[in-house]
């Protein structure tokens, strides 16, 4: 870490997206809290300076982080994350105190106890939208009433006007101590933002985007391992070669790290059958397949919203990876990783279902890149390349599951485990609580009709 780089803490880090963002806009990120072991590890691997706190926000203050990550009195420049939330509550209650989003709540308070210069908040776009927008006001008034005020009007931002191959949205909400001048948001590089005409998004197609990864399943040793040395790399696009870090200018503000550009990580494949084989191939790029509702890539088109799944707790189920535009085939982690915007020495858990989720769970480098540099001009500070080099964590720390990673960092299972018995009672539970949510809410409109019309 260098004293000349402005401090940022990660709150709900996963394995990084938004962290690499910051380092690579010229922040030192020197505290990554994250509450699954699992992920925390590999965040530790892919950021080894930084220091991983396993455990939920719930238990932390902010001046345990500032000793856990040797900040002492010295001033916070940003803290950022992502709060899980479902910010739906009933009519006549305050969202924000609907025990369901206490998670948003903790982070308000951090950013109070930490004091940070600005904070960033980012979330799901249906957060904007129906009764959900009575929790983001909510949220807003928090920040004020804790001494910060709010870009307004909030926005919701598309990684593929960033630079990334992939259409996703996400609500950004950014905050400055009262009296510090707010930051504004990273300007569009679409043609629509440049020409006014609507046009798609510029940036990286698909095939852009993985045109010169080797294949694969050109290599038997990667249906029971995830990486392979190899020297069948193609010649990449600007966006490939930005990707690969081949030259200095590819680490932007971040550290480089030490690592082999021969080897090809994250590629674990997947035996599909012949019969599902024939599907993949018969289905046209930009399409879905009927039977499996996998999307299938566009070679010159962005890729759809790439999703993480379920956790343990809720099934350990895996959102469908997308068929590749020119093989009959799922893409692999390597290749939902380049339709992210992580770079090729950025390394995952090597089981294919949590990589999944770490990559879907993540915020796209280049969109928290861009929202960083906005946080750097207000701070007046010129970002600095780095001089020292990373070496990555130990790889071992990918392989280990739940149990494993637990006593790595000598923690009980913070992760529920599914209750199978009462699943259906569960579904069942669930299922009569919508219904009488839907009633509530159509009963509400009618009077609320009746009320504007008198």
């Amino acid at each position: 870490m260098s004293k000349n780089r402005p401090i940022a803490v990660d709150l709900f880090a996963g394995v990084g997206g938004l962290s690499l963002g910051f380092e690579q806009a010229g922040f030192d990120v020197q505290v990554a809290v994250e509450v699954d072991p699992i992920h925390g590890a590999v965040h530790q691997v892919n950021f080894p300076d930084a220091v991983v706190i396993p455990q939920s926000v719930t238990f932390l203050n902010g001046s345990y982080l500032r000793k856990r990550a040797k900040i002492g009195d010295r001033a916070i420049a940003v803290v950022f994350g992502g709060a899980p939330c479902q910010g739906f509550s009933l009519i006549g209650q305050r969202a924000l105190d609907d025990p369901r989003n206490g998670l948003v709540k903790e982070f308000v308070r951090l950013v109070g106890e930490l004091e940070p210069a600005y904070f960033v908040f980012e979330n799901v776009k249906g957060l904007t939208v129906g009764f959900h927008r009575q929790f983001l006001d909510e949220l807003i008034a928090a920040f004020i009433t804790i001494g910060y005020q709010v870009r307004l009007p909030w926005q919701v931002l598309n990684a593929a006007n960033y630079g990334v191959p992939q259409k996703r949205e996400r609500l950004i909400l950014m905050g400055a101590k009262q009296g510090l001048e707010l930051p504004t948001y990273p300007i569009s590089i679409s043609r629509a933002a440049l020409k006014g005409k609507g046009e798609l998004p510029v940036g990286p197609t698909c095939h852009e985007a993985l045109g010169d990864l080797p294949e694969a399943e050109d290599y038997e040793v990667l249906l029971t391992q995830d990486r392979v040395l190899t020297d069948a790399w193609g010649q990449p696009s600007p966006y490939g070669q930005q990707m690969r870090c081949l030259e200095m200018k590819d680490w932007f503000f971040g550290y480089p790290r030490r690592w082999n550009p021969r080897l090809l990580t994250a590629s674990m494949r997947t035996d599909h059958s012949a019969i599902s084989r024939r599907r993949f191939g018969s289905t046209q790029p930009g399409t879905v397949e009927p039977i499996s509702r996998f999307f299938r890539l566009p070679a010159n088109g962005a890729c759809h919203t790439l999703r993480a799944g379920t956790d343990s707790a809720r099934g350990a189920f895996t959102s469908p990876r997308p068929i590749h535009y020119a093989k009959a085939r799922c893409i692999t982690v390597r290749e939902m990783a380049r339709l992210h915007g992580f770079p090729d020495w950025f390394q995952f858990h090597v089981t294919k279902w949590h990589g999944a989720r770490e990559i879907g769970n993540a915020v796209p480098p280049p969109l928290a890149r861009a929202i960083a540099l906005e946080i750097i001009k207000v701070l007046d500070v010129k970002p600095t390349k780095p001089r020292k080099i990373l070496t990555l964590g130990d790889e071992h720390l990918l392989e280990m599951d739940m149990s494993a990673a637990c006593r790595y960092w000598d923690i009980p299972n913070p992760i529920a485990k599914r209750d199978r018995k009462s699943g259906a009672k569960k579904r069942k539970q669930i299922e009569i609580e919508r219904q009488s949510l839907t009633v509530e809410n159509h009963v509400w409109k009618i009077s609320h009709c009746r009320d504007f019309h008198r």
